[in-house]
This record gives C-alpha cells, structure tokens and sequence, in this order.
C-alpha cells in the first residue's frame, strides 16, 4: 500500500478498543492471562508429544503440529495488543504490519488444513484399523504436515500481496485491533472488487476443502462405529476423536464468531459513503 499523493506512508493507527478505554485495563489484564495460559499449555503439549514415546503415534504428532501453530498465532498478536491497550500509542509500524498479516493468514492457513489432515487421520484410525500403521506411516504425516505449512504460506503469501499493493488516500486508521484482511481493504481508495474477489475465492478453496473433508471423515466414521455391536466399543471408536472434534470446534466456532460479531460486521458493512 502507498499513499496516492506519493507521500511516504509509516504506519497504521489500531482503532480496536478506542472508544472504550475504560475496559483497556481490564482487556490487558483478561488477554495477558490468557497469552501466558496459551503458551504454557501449548509448549506442554509439545513437550509431552515428544518426550513420552507412548505418543508418538501420528495422532499427536499432528497435535504438536496444532498447538505449534497455536502457539505462533498468538504471539503474532497478543504481544502487539497488549503493548496498545498498556499505552497511549496505538500504531503499528507499515512493516509490523505485513508481518502480522502474512503470519497470520499463514497459521490460520495451516491450521484449516491440519484439521482436515487430522480428519483422514482419525477415519484411517477407526475404518481401517487393521491397516492404519501402513497407510499413516510415519513419512507421510510429515509429508502431509510439511504440505500444510506450504499451502497455508503460499496462500498468504497471495493475500498479502494483493492487499498492500492497493493505493490509500491518507487514510491510516483500521477499525480493528490487528492487521487484518477486511479493515485493510476498507482503507483502500480504489475499487477493491477484484482483489476482494481473488482473495474470497482462494479463501473458499483453503477453509472448504478442509471442511468437505472433515464431514466426510466422520460421516464415515459415524457408519463405520454404527455397525459395531457393543456400546463400549462404539464409546472407545468415538473417544479417539475427542480431541479433533474439540479443535475442530474450537477452531470454526472463534471464525464465525469473529465474523459475526457486531464489532466486525460493522466493519465490513460500513458506509461507503466513508470512502
């Protein structure tokens, strides 16, 4: 992004939380509670996975994968936020910026297609139990984890580009509290039709192919348990997708609420009459 004036541009100003500096205390106190819980528990359960060989299974070595991600995501953010909400200066520099975006949209890339991974993973586990240390052989999970971060980065990659190569017209304050996609596109001072399209269809492609392949792992995992006979068997089949089914919740639950939330529904319903 560059002024169209052709004046130099250093920065943006986060507009997150400013109108309601009363909360900032209290946010900076919640969020760095929660950073701190977020980190201990994810290293945790990386530090399990690798030191106790019972889980060296392909199960928690996507896990570790998971909370490794988990665990970037966070610290591209919440370190910045809370350094706004504890001061008075709430920019990020244009740098800090692209970095926070390209990191961002890269893990959020990653984790999408980790959990459909984990998906296959948990149908070879209860459809194909007798061939499951065969088909999950340890080369292809790390093939499989190695292609995950490479899609997801390739994608933000795209995202990013498409976005700061738009031009602004002096405008420097997002209606948010990151760098994000639709705050960014709002402050651009040209029709943003394209590019919103481009990065909707490349959108679509990185969530829904995970999605159609988590609903058709478990639809059928869900036919495969059905036709055991014994509710402790279909009890022990179901409990090895415990923890995929909790991320997996976790992870599309923030999403919608995230976009469906009044803060970011404003943002992306606001009056074009601002432009």
């Amino acid at each position: 992004m560059e002024q169209r004036n052709g004046s130099s541009f250093t920065g943006f100003i986060l507009l997150g939380f400013s109108d309601r500096p009363q909360l900032e205390q209290v946010l900076f106190v919640v969020l760095l509670i929660f950073y701190v819980f977020t980190l201990l528990a994810n290293t945790a359960i990386i530090a399990l996975s690798h030191a106790d060989p019972h889980l060296h299974t392909p199960m928690y070595f996507f896990l570790s994968n998971l909370s490794f991600v988990d665990l970037c995501y966070t610290t591209s953010i919440v370190p910045q936020l809370l350094v706004n909400l504890r001061g008075s200066d709430k920019s990020i520099s244009f740098g800090g910026c692209v970095v926070q975006l390209y990191i961002s949209l890269g893990l959020g890339g990653t984790e999408c297609i980790l959990l459909g991974v984990m998906a296959l993973d948990r149908y070879a586990a209860v459809c194909k139990p007798l061939h499951y240390t065969v088909i999950m052989h340890p080369c292809l999970c790390a093939l499989m984890a190695c292609a995950s971060w490479i899609t997801g980065f390739a994608n933000s990659v795209l995202q990013t580009v498409l976005i700061f190569l738009l031009p602004l017209c002096g405008r420097n304050e997002l209606d948010h509290f990151f760098c994000e996609v639709l705050p960014l596109l709002k402050l651009a001072c040209v029709d943003t039709t394209v590019n919103e399209s481009e990065i909707f269809f490349v959108s679509v492609i990185i969530l829904f192919i995970p999605v159609a392949v988590i609903m058709f792992s478990y639809s059928q995992i869900v036919r495969a348990v059905l036709r055991i006979k014994s509710s402790a068997g279909q009890r022990k089949a179901f409990g090895t997708c415990g923890s995929h089914l909790t991320v997996v919740s976790l992870f599309y639950g923030s999403a919608l609420y995230a976009y469906l939330h009044p803060t970011m529904r404003r943002v992306l319903w606001n009056d074009s009459a601002s432009r």
